[in-house]
């Protein structure tokens, strides 16, 4: 198990430290299982899946930051390449990987959007994704990571290798390597808040 500590944005740790390509290069791992909690008790589910897990490697990236206060429930493993549908709505469907999920929640509020919780990259949960395609006009992928190779990067090729013409807007990290700043800050400056999420989706709409 590998405990992927400061993914995406970093903030006060400076420049060096911002967790913005792991999802990329673990992804080409075979056999690795990687998880990307959302809040902290899915960080504490997902380092117990991991641990009990034995039939090759496994990875959970978490961010640096304090927890967002919600409860804690026993600990179980969770069925390994399976999300959660966490709101219903319509034409549009968010799928989240990790971090950046409150500010997901706040864009799928606003645009009446279905929201996903994926939490797994690896193994993908294909028949989620295939099924956000069926019910949906347009998806959009949101990670704190690098967009190249990353997790969105991952559902792009499940759709093509069901010839699924959907459109995909995958928003994450750009591709230059993120300059000092607080969390809050660079969200901001990268569109990665839920504004700036809310204006990329419209755009791209429009």
């Amino acid at each position: 198990l590998f405990a992927i500590d400061r993914a995406g944005i970093v903030g006060a740790d400076g420049q060096t430290h911002q967790g913005a390509f792991d999802l990329s290069y673990l992804r080409c791992i075979p056999e690795m299982v990687i998880m990307t909690p959302s809040d902290e008790n899915e960080c504490r589910q997902m380092l117990y899946t991991g641990y009990h897990y034995n039939d090759g490697p496994s990875a959970v990236r978490y961010p640096r930051g304090n927890a967002v206060g919600v409860e804690l429930t026993p600990l179980e493993k969770l069925p390994i390449g399976k999300g959660i549908v966490k709101r219903r709505g319509e034409k549009l469907a968010i799928l989240n990987f990790g971090t950046l999920m409150p500010e997901a929640a706040k864009v799928a509020e606003s645009l009446n959007a279905t929201l996903v919780d994926m939490r797994f990259v690896k193994p993908l949960d294909e028949a989620l994704i295939l099924e956000m395609a069926a019910s949906h006009e347009a998806l959009v992928t949101v990670e704190e990571n690098a967009i190249m190779g990353g997790a969105g990067s991952g559902v792009n090729e499940v759709l093509m290798a069901h010839r699924k013409p959907v459109p995909v807007l995958n928003i994450g990290l750009p591709d230059f390597f993120i300059p000092q700043g607080t969390q809050e800050e660079m969200r901001a400056e990268l569109g990665l808040d839920a504004a700036g999420m809310e204006a990329k989706i419209k755009a791209w709409l429009a």
